[in-house]
């Protein structure tokens, strides 16, 4: 196994705060890493077809044995840096799985492409230079990523809605948010929106002295496992929309915070959706409900309100 130390200084770089850039140099912190995904189910995977080999067919049986093990045949990193954990993710799977690096940095970049070599002769890694929300990213089975803390947020809901298990690294208390449960202080959109797309857990905390250089504030690791939600949307796009706008209400009852937010809930009636809702729900506030009684609640704001954009 490569050496953190070693990576960094044959790249020749030191991270850069002001870039986002603290490498993760603790050998324990990322053996463990890849690790967390054997917990995900993969029954509740949600995601389309897994990506496929060039050697494999398109076609499956009409039938299928539920697979027991987490399919790592194309892992995703996101933020390759001088590859310490692309060194793990290689050795995670057999000699015909992939790994996937996308690296912003073109000095970074080119460092995974001599570094790794072998690996990208073999056809067992691709390095993908560019930002990971411009770029086109492939089909991939799960991702292991120490993502950029700055972008985080936006990487991980580009990441979500593709229904695979996720192993992300995020600062301590936006980690926090992600889990947090109805009636906390840390429980806010972040929790419910994270928590439509999968079952979120906060796996581990990362000392400062994990990385170099060290940032300003501790982390946190989030497994991510895809599933269904225990709920019904008709308009996804709507029904987190409608979430972000009551929760700029937060301090606010849920009436209140119907009537105030139209501008960015794009309701065209809010009062008919007070007048429609549930007395007893109107009188909580947002950070006391469930997803289910927001996933409700939008429907209800769907169907009376006649969002603006939704249909006639």
């Amino acid at each position: 196994m490569r050496d953190p130390d070693g990576l960094i200084a044959r790249a020749g770089v030191r991270g850069d705060p002001d870039r986002d850039q603290h490498f993760l140099v603790d050998d324990r912190v990322l053996d463990r890493l890849p690790s967390y995904l054997t917990d995900c189910d993969p029954e509740k995977t949600t995601g389309t077809e897994a990506a496929t080999t060039p050697t494999e067919t398109a076609t499956a049986p009409e039938t299928e044995t539920a697979p027991d093990t987490i399919d790592t045949s194309h892992l995703l990193e996101i933020g390759g840096g001088t590859g310490a954990l692309t060194d793990r993710l290689l050795e995670l799977g057999t000699e015909t799985d992939r790994v996937t690096v996308v690296e912003r940095d073109s000095e970074l970049a080119s460092f995974l492409r001599t570094e790794f070599s072998d690996e990208i002769d073999a056809g067992r890694l691709t390095v993908i230079e560019g930002d990971a929300l411009e770029v086109d990213l492939p089909e991939f089975t799960a991702s292991v990523s120490n993502l950029p803390y700055g972008v985080s947020s936006e990487i991980t809901f580009r990441l979500l809605p593709e229904g695979r298990p996720l192993v992300l690294m995020f600062q301590q208390e936006f980690a926090e948010r992600m889990v947090a449960e109805p009636g906390t202080s840390e429980y806010g959109r972040l929790s419910v929106s994270t928590q439509h797309y999968a079952d979120a857990e906060l796996v581990e905390s990362i000392p400062k002295e994990a990385f170099s250089p060290p940032p300003a504030v501790q982390s946190a690791v989030v497994r991510l496992c895809p599933r269904e939600p225990d709920y019904e949307v008709d308009d996804e796009d709507f029904f987190l929309r409608f979430v972000k706008a009551l929760f700029t209400q937060r301090r606010k009852t849920i009436r209140n915070a119907i009537r105030n937010t139209s501008h960015i809930s794009g309701l065209d009636a809010p009062e008919a959706v007070v007048d429609a809702a549930d007395e007893d729900l109107l009188q909580k506030r947002a950070d006391a409900m469930a997803p289910a009684e927001f996933a409700a609640l939008a429907e209800l704001a769907s169907d009376v309100g006649a969002p603006e954009g939704g249909d006639e």
